[in-house]
């Protein structure tokens, strides 16, 4: 199986997810600014990361439903900024399916892209890597927050939530291959 045909199988799973909890909750994600986004993923993240570094845990939730919830606030956090405008409304099953579709196609692309130029790296890195990377790319994401969303020469918050769907992905495609590294 091809890298691009593992992560639509990923994002498929993902997705899935994501429109049923759209029907049982309706589209409250709408009211969330990006610092809450941000903190949501963060939450996850931080919760591998205890969970990797821990021998017992009290929640039974596995590390791939974190990652998989890493990817759809992650499309919640690209679908924000893409709207521009965080409210109370609700959106058709329909229309949060088409705005997640359109923001994947732009991670997909990005991961093709540099998957392309770097080779296939990632394969090579641990779990524990991509929570630290993810980790880093919020706390980048809340300092350009601090910066009224300005940058001088960095890439800016959606590149950040690419790169953190694009991390998290392939820390499930690694899950579902066996690759338990670290």
């Amino acid at each position: 199986m091809t890298t691009e045909q593992q992560f639509d199988r990923v994002i498929d799973s993902c997705k899935n997810i994501f429109l049923k909890k759209t029907a049982d909750y309706g589209t409250a994600w709408r009211v969330l600014r990006t610092i809450s986004v941000v903190d949501q993923i963060f939450i996850k993240a931080l919760r591998i990361r205890n969970i990797q570094n821990l021998s017992e845990r009290k929640v039974e939730d596995d590390v791939a439903s974190e990652f998989a919830g890493i990817i759809n606030y992650g499309a919640i956090g690209l679908m924000q900024l893409q709207i521009n405008n965080p409210t109370v409304e609700e959106l058709s099953v329909e229309k949060t399916g088409a705005l997640y579709d359109a923001a994947i196609a732009e991670t997909k692309a990005t991961l093709l892209n540099k998957n392309h130029d770097y080779g296939e790296a990632w394969r090579e890195m641990s779990q524990e890597s991509f929570v630290d990377l993810i980790l880093m790319k919020l706390l980048r994401v809340r300092q350009i927050l601090n910066n009224d969303g300005k940058t001088l020469i960095s890439e800016g918050i959606d590149a950040n939530y690419i790169d953190i769907i694009n991390y998290a992905v392939f820390a499930m495609i690694l899950i579902d291959e066996g690759k338990h590294k670290g």
